[in-house]
């Protein structure tokens, strides 16, 4: 086996993350067919196939899996030492790499990296939006957003954001007028309830809580999706009964096409925390980030 170049080993991962020459072209800023030839240099020196070609897609091989699990770590700290070489305390550089979930991208980063990156104009930031935990420097982010996950114990989880937020069940007038205005949550059984599948396959539960008791409702109806959007597009239409974040209703609350119900047994819970790998090299972008959000909350 012949010495890999570094430069094809990273845009190895650069094709494998991007889930394609095209994409990671674009990123790279060079031409899909000089990457292409990168890669294959590559497999040529290593004597083994790392990726798997067809019209449709490129996935990385098992061995190409394998060989990228132990370079990431790498490949991550060879981006930090770079950045490192035009940061100080006052001027970060580089890329912020964040994973979140879509109520925190819609309703609360915006004007939270509206303000960040005035402060440091030497950082980009890619927002990628999922609802799943994952394991964040695996999938090559610098941080993630989650509520109430269990993490593991060399992750360091900060508090962003609000403190309390809470579910809120509404339906249309028209509906409540059709159908009647439940008062209890057991009333709920023979409404149309609106349900949200997640990326995992898993269907939300309605569960509402008041003084110490709590009722757990499948949701049931003629409508299911994993669109938030579409969800509540069908509540206003009439469809049925939607429960979800207080953000995601609050203008169809606001202007009367949505009617809160049942408010005294909205669910409230602890806002989000960023988290991420507290034994691996903090990246200046990050560092900055971390510490911003600290003196938000302080403010």
């Amino acid at each position: 086996m012949r010495q890999p170049n570094l430069t094809d080993v990273a845009l190895f991962a650069a094709v494998v993350e991007a889930g394609g020459f095209r994409s990671a072209a674009q990123r790279r800023g060079m031409s899909a067919s000089s990457l292409s030839d990168c890669v294959r240099r590559l497999e040529s020196d290593v004597g083994v196939r790392l990726l798997n070609r067809t019209t449709r897609s490129v996935t990385a091989t098992a061995a190409g899996e394998r060989l990228l699990e132990r370079l990431r770590p790498a490949l991550q700290e060879i981006v930090s030492a770079f950045n490192d070489l035009d940061d100080d305390a006052h001027r970060p550089v580089g890329t912020l790499r964040l994973n979140v979930p879509v109520p925190v991208a819609r309703y609360m980063l915006p004007d939270l990296l509206a303000r960040f990156l005035e402060l440091y104009p030497g950082v980009n930031v890619e927002v990628m939006m999922d609802n799943t935990f994952i394991d964040v420097i695996a999938a090559g982010y610098d941080a993630g957003v989650r509520y109430e996950e269990s993490l593991a114990k060399d992750m360091i989880a900060v508090p962003i954001g609000p403190r309390r937020q809470r579910f809120v069940a509404a339906a249309a007038p028209a509906y409540l007028a059709a159908r009647g205005r439940p008062l209890h949550p057991a009333e709920l059984e023979g409404h149309e309830l609106l349900g949200h599948r997640f990326e995992s396959g898993k269907v939300g539960i309605f569960e509402f809580e008041k003084d110490g008791r709590t009722f757990r409702i499948p949701p049931r109806g003629q409508l299911l999706t994993s669109s938030h959007d579409l969800k509540i597009s069908g509540a206003i239409a009439g469809l049925g009964i939607v429960y979800t974040f207080e953000d995601f209703l609050r203008e169809a609350l606001a202007d009367g096409r949505l009617v809160p119900i049942l408010e005294d047994w909205w669910q409230a819970f602890d806002g989000p925390y960023l988290y991420y790998h507290g034994r691996r090299h903090i990246p200046s972008p990050l560092r900055a980030f971390v510490d911003f959000i600290k003196a938000e909350a302080q403010a």
